[in-house]
């Protein structure tokens, strides 16, 4: 059962970061990476805007209750996101402009695009 539930959370997720991925591709951003992996965490979504490197979090939920997907953005997970992010900026040996960007979607079925809701924050922390 709880195996089940992990694959079905996993599987939404990897939905929600290819919705997210294609989106912000239609407005102009190029794909870099994607679920960056360090000892401090995780950046879904890599992508370049013109001359600024653009680290997503990208979040998913089917309803407002609870305040959302963009209420699930901790402080402590932007510190996360902002420490492995320059993890991976070192890795690369080089430096960029950067931004934080949240990419939130809501809608009942992450399948069906039209019923889903996408935000796009630019700069969000």
């Amino acid at each position: 059962m709880i195996i089940s539930l992990l694959n079905s959370r996993s599987s939404k997720g990897k939905a929600a970061e290819e919705i997210a991925c294609s989106h912000l591709k239609q407005n102009g951003l190029k794909f870099i990476d994607k679920n960056f992996y360090s000892r401090y965490g995780e950046i879904d979504l890599i992508m370049q805007d013109r001359e600024t490197l653009v680290f997503i979090e990208v979040r998913y939920r089917k309803n407002l209750d609870y305040g959302g997907a963009l209420a699930s953005i901790t402080p402590g997970k932007q510190k996360k996101i902002q420490t492995t992010a320059l993890y991976y900026m070192q890795k690369k040996g080089a430096e960029f402009n950067t931004r934080f960007d949240v990419v939130a979607l809501t809608g009942n079925d992450i399948n069906n695009q039209n019923n889903l809701s996408i935000e796009w924050i630019k700069n969000a922390f």
